[in-house]
């Protein structure tokens, strides 16, 4: 057992309380309660509620609704019972087996140790977990979640640089900066609404690792905060990236003198692929459904989801369309380093016939749209979201109340979701959907997120 700060009745308390209190509460008063912040939230299942009163920081810290990275709770499942995303409960076997990529993690491995290194006893104790932990599956998307392990803002410059290289060997070019940018436009919003002193900023992002380093021996890393949550499992030179949270509120913006935009690869590589296909194939692909406020379903907290395909499998693609749909999946699966990456897109092209696109909304260039990219390896969603504290239409800004009720379950909604608990894409406000409120997440279905049927295929060839 590694050593590390034991999670009380008290900590599970914190980490859980807010899920579990919106279902009695309506969603927004937990909200409110555990950061002094309100929020509206999506009803459940042909209900809807909302809540107002005095914000502390002017901000909202995200609204209860795991299916889109609102965190565990209601839904939280144990890593002893995890089985991964399903299309009907069942896990389908033999897709992943151990083996060697010929890619090297040295570089990953002597990053991760020497930031480990680097770190206070202290901290370095609170933030080592054994590999099978259930931290693994505690993530949340929420900037006002109680996390455990290293923070950022209060390490020091050099202890923070030593973090940053380890991103650095884990994720490629544009997953650094992608991974960057999106906690500077977190600092952004908290000095956009004056408030979220604390969680608002570059500083508010964790790290934890679960094992120790090793180039044999199974480990991993999280690293976890507002608007990013990457899960990184090592198995020999195996990794496995997912799940891979990743949004922004809001999407552009100038911080400290530097323009940032986000999600523009993944805007643009949707629409591409919707745009190659004939009105024919559209008719299978794109929804009858309104897009929602929020339409993700696979976020934290549903890491036993239940999701039917839907839409049109690539089977009938033409040769064309099958290019622009691995383009697709290869921006996301293109944060990861480089030669992970190569491997990964390999996998998905072994189930290349069976994966399905589906979309829902509109379809011009700045329309607000949801969109699937789901196989038995990869799930892909990207989310343009109601706005919940950045621009005129935002139902938070300035420490106000939402200004509409919440919306109910949104559009699109998956079989197996939890009953009676909080659904949607974790915000589910009354505005209009908009790109400058985005959420995307990559997972690995059938067993594959967290790197949990490898280490399973390990102990049990291994050990």
């Amino acid at each position: 057992m590694h050593a590390h700060r034991p999670r009380t009745p008290a900590t599970e308390r914190t980490r859980r309380w807010f899920m579990n209190r919106s279902l009695l509460l309506g969603g927004a008063a937990a909200v409110a309660t555990m950061t002094g912040c309100s929020a509206g939230a999506p009803g459940t299942s042909g209900t809807s509620g909302s809540a107002s009163g005095g914000t502390e920081s002017g901000m909202p810290s995200g609204g209860p609704g795991g299916a889109g990275g609102m965190g565990p709770g209601a839904t939280e499942v144990k890593y002893a019972d995890f089985k991964g995303v399903t299309t009907d409960g069942t896990v389908v076997d033999d897709l992943f087996s151990i083996h060697s990529t010929g890619v090297s993690t040295d570089g990953v491995v002597q990053a991760a140790q020497a930031f480990l290194d680097g770190l206070g006893s202290k901290v370095r104790r609170a933030s080592v977990f054994d590999v099978d932990d259930d931290e693994w599956l505690a993530w949340s998307n929420v900037d006002g979640y109680e996390r455990e392990g290293a923070r950022m803002g209060d390490l020091t410059e050099k202890q923070r640089n030593l973090g940053y290289a380890l991103l650095g060997k884990a994720l490629s070019a544009d997953g650094l900066t992608q991974t960057r940018n999106i906690m500077k436009l977190n600092a952004f919003l908290g000095d956009y609404n004056g408030g979220g002193r604390e969680t608002l900023t570059e500083g508010h992002y964790y790290f934890t690792f679960m094992g120790t380093p090793s180039t044999t021996k199974p480990w991993g890393f999280q690293y976890e905060g507002h608007h990013v949550a990457i899960n990184y499992f090592v198995l020999g030179d195996q990794v496995v990236m997912s799940p891979t949270f990743m949004g922004s509120e809001p999407t552009s913006a100038t911080y400290d003198g530097e323009k940032i935009t986000l999600f523009k690869p993944e805007t643009k590589a949707g629409l591409a692929l919707l745009r190659s296909l004939t009105s024919a194939q559209r008719e299978k692909v794109i929804s009858t459904d309104e897009k929602g406020g929020t339409d993700m379903v696979a976020g934290a907290g549903q890491d036993n989801l239940k999701l039917a395909h839907q839409g049109l499998a690539a089977k009938e693609f033409t040769s064309a369309q099958r290019q622009k749909l691995l383009d697709l999946v290869g921006v996301y699966v293109g944060y990861m380093d480089d030669g992970h990456a190569a491997v990964k897109m390999k996998e998905v092209e072994e189930h290349l016939d069976d994966t399905y696109f589906y979309w829902i909304g509109e379809t011009k260039d700045s329309s607000a749209f949801y969109y699937r990219v789901h196989n038995p390896v990869v799930l892909i969603e990207y989310d343009a979201q109601s706005p919940l504290a950045y621009g005129e239409n935002a139902q938070m800004g300035g420490g106000g109340a939402p200004s509409s009720r919440p919306s109910g379950m949104p559009s699109g909604q998956p079989t197996g979701m939890p009953s009676g608990g909080p659904g949607g894409g974790g915000m589910g406000m009354g505005g209009t959907p908009t790109q400058q409120h985005i959420h995307t997440i990559i997972r690995t279905p059938n067993g594959g997120d967290y790197g949990v049927d490898l280490l399973k295929l390990h102990l049990e060839t291994d050990h």
